[in-house]
């Protein structure tokens, strides 16, 4: 699927390192700013025990996971909005994603050189803030030279358009993200959305902090959370550091008595990937047969027809109808039969919106 999240923050603040536990692909981790100037693409898998419980129950020739793009983008600093560093670059790459990872540094390591030169949550992230913010000012105000020329016109459309412009700069310049605007007016969100502003996108704090600290925070996090939280938006400690090490463990058993020396009950890294399926607006519907328990990906309120396309678009054209288990009967009842003789199995048509954890099954004619 194409949506993907990308991990952003200052340089040095741990993006790259989370980003090589989240995939199997090895980004450079280096202690020195821009160590990363080209965005690095991971394809990592969504953890997801209803997977794991379907399996069990059907005994499968093979078991496919689910996935999510991730991006590692190269670190900004002060002044990107108006080029300095890698800023042109930097905010171009963050345009290309649908939802934000935002790595902020939460710990002390005099052997990892802060580009600032001292450790401060609330700055980091205030310096992000403000040049995703002038770069959406900035963009607005040169869609607004366009929409003044048309106003001219006197066609309703274009004086609505420009009003809607001025109240999006006018919320932006009172340092409000565009996520934070509510436009009650479909048109109006369709003007907000077409601008593609980087404030709009869905935001999660991930705090990477020491290991000592991955359970209850430090008093660097104490600081952030309660800006976090103002803001209405979500976070995570994680240490990155750990969650190297973890993927660093070859077998299965390693990593689990790993966690338990941690006293964690599973690696972060998997909170965080979903978190960020979350984020993207995306939920997992499954098929299960004697060859292969599957987990799918679609946007929520997908239809049937548009769920069977993920599969292969000839699923989608010919679409004739789907039959549906809710994931807890199947689990219920135990396997597909047992859920057909208690006449739970349902048959869905064109109208149908799936729902996160249904077992699917398309009937189609092409």
């Amino acid at each position: 699927m194409a949506l993907k999240c990308g991990i952003v923050g200052l340089p040095n603040v741990g993006k790259s390192t989370l980003f090589n536990a989240l995939s199997s692909a090895k980004a450079l981790a280096a202690n020195y700013p821009f160590a990363t100037k080209e965005p690095n693409l991971g394809v990592i898998t969504v953890p997801d025990e209803r997977l794991e419980k379907l399996s069990d129950l059907v005994k499968p020739e093979k078991i496919v996971p689910t996935t999510v793009e991730i991006v590692d983008i190269a670190g900004l600093i002060k002044g990107a909005s108006k080029g300095e560093g890698l800023g042109n670059q930097f905010l171009g790459n963050i345009r290309e994603v649908q939802a934000i990872l935002h790595v902020v540094r939460c710990f002390e390591n005099d052997n990892v050189v802060h580009v600032d030169g001292s450790v401060n949550p609330r700055r980091d992230k205030e310096i992000i803030d403000t040049e995703l913010l002038l770069k959406d000012i900035d963009t607005v105000e040169k869609r607004l030279e366009k929409l003044r020329k048309l106003a001219k016109s006197a066609e309703k459309k274009a004086q609505r358009n420009l009003e809607t412009a001025e109240k999006i700069l006018a919320h932006l310049e009172s340092e409000n993200p565009a996520r934070s605007l509510t436009l009650e007016k479909e048109e109006d969100q369709e003007l907000l959305d077409d601008m593609m502003l980087l404030t709009a996108k869905p935001v999660m704090y991930v705090l990477n902090v020491d290991e000592e600290s991955v359970l209850t925070g430090n008093s660097f996090t104490e600081s952030i959370v309660p800006v976090i939280e103002s803001e209405k938006a979500n976070y995570i400690y994680i240490s990155a550091s750990i969650e190297s090490d973890i993927a660093d463990l070859e077998t299965f058993e390693e990593k689990m008595e790993f966690l338990q020396d941690m006293s964690l009950d599973e690696p972060g890294v998997n909170r965080v990937i979903r978190a960020a399926y979350t984020m993207l607006n995306l939920i997992t519907f499954f098929t299960a047969g004697e060859k292969e328990v599957r987990a799918w990906t679609v946007e929520k309120e997908s239809t049937a027809p548009q769920a069977a396309g993920v599969i292969h678009s000839d699923f989608e054209k010919g679409f004739i109808r789907a039959e549906v288990i809710p994931y807890a009967d199947y689990l219920h009842f135990g396997s597909e039969f047992a859920v057909k003789e208690a006449g739970k199995l349902k048959i869905e048509g064109k109208d149908y919106i799936v729902k996160d954890g249904d077992v699917m099954h398309f009937l189609f004619n092409v």
